[in-house]
């Protein structure tokens, strides 16, 4: 069983921290945050080093890490903690739910936190420190770069190329074949029928409420 450090506090980390604990390959042995973020002494019942000491506490010889950080500042939070991670010797896991289904030849690179429910089909190409939360499909012979986030139930057709550092909304849709740029937003319940330029940001309106009160609806 590997020992790991959580890099992050957050929601994200608290969540991968549940999912490992049930893994057997795995066991959280702690928590690191920047000392500026230190606030909590003991989240989940777990210490909190200072990552400034990490290595006085967890040395990178002994335990892994994984950067649980969202996608804050288009994933740069969480590139740069990785980066930080790696440069002190660190090895950083790849998490990859038991309910997930990845088919045939795919690659996938360190860092990474694939949720269940993820459809995952061959010849796909994952790159670093990308995050795939529960219930996305992912086309054959698709390449998703470095440092991205996937949110729930996005459709990436086949032969899609999504580029280093983008972020997938809520229920999005990519067209087989099309390229995604690096550094793209494609908002929730967005629908993508052809390539984008490097940092668009793709978004619908939302949903207005009505006029009437829910008073006057009988159910």
């Amino acid at each position: 069983m590997q020992r790991v450090v959580i890099f992050g506090t957050g929601d994200f980390a608290q969540v991968a921290h549940a999912y490992l604990a049930r893994s057997e390959a795995f066991e959280v042995s702690g928590f690191t945050v920047n000392e500026r973020h230190l606030t909590d002494p003991s989240p989940l019942s777990h210490e909190v080093v200072p990552f400034e000491r990490i290595e006085d506490r967890f040395p990178p010889g002994e335990f892994a890490m994984l950067v649980a950080v969202g996608y804050s500042r288009l994933n740069k939070a969480r590139t740069e903690a990785y980066q930080a991670c790696k440069a002190r010797g660190y090895t950083l896991i790849t998490y990859i739910d038991p309910g997930a289904s990845l088919v045939g030849d795919t690659t996938v690179g360190d860092n990474c936190f694939i949720f269940e429910q993820n459809v995952v089909q061959p010849f796909v190409t994952i790159g670093n420190n990308v995050v795939l939360w529960s219930g996305n499909h992912v086309g054959h012979h698709s390449t998703i770069g470095h440092n991205c986030f996937v949110a729930s139930h996005a459709v990436i057709a086949g032969r899609v190329t999504i580029g280093d550092n983008c972020f997938i909304g809520v229920n999005a849709t990519i067209r087989d074949g099309v390229t995604i740029a690096p550094n793209c937003i494609i908002g929730a319940g967005t629908t993508i029928l052809n390539d984008t330029k490097e940092a668009e940001v793709y978004r619908v309106a939302g949903t207005t409420p009505s006029p009437h009160r829910s008073q006057r609806w009988r159910v």
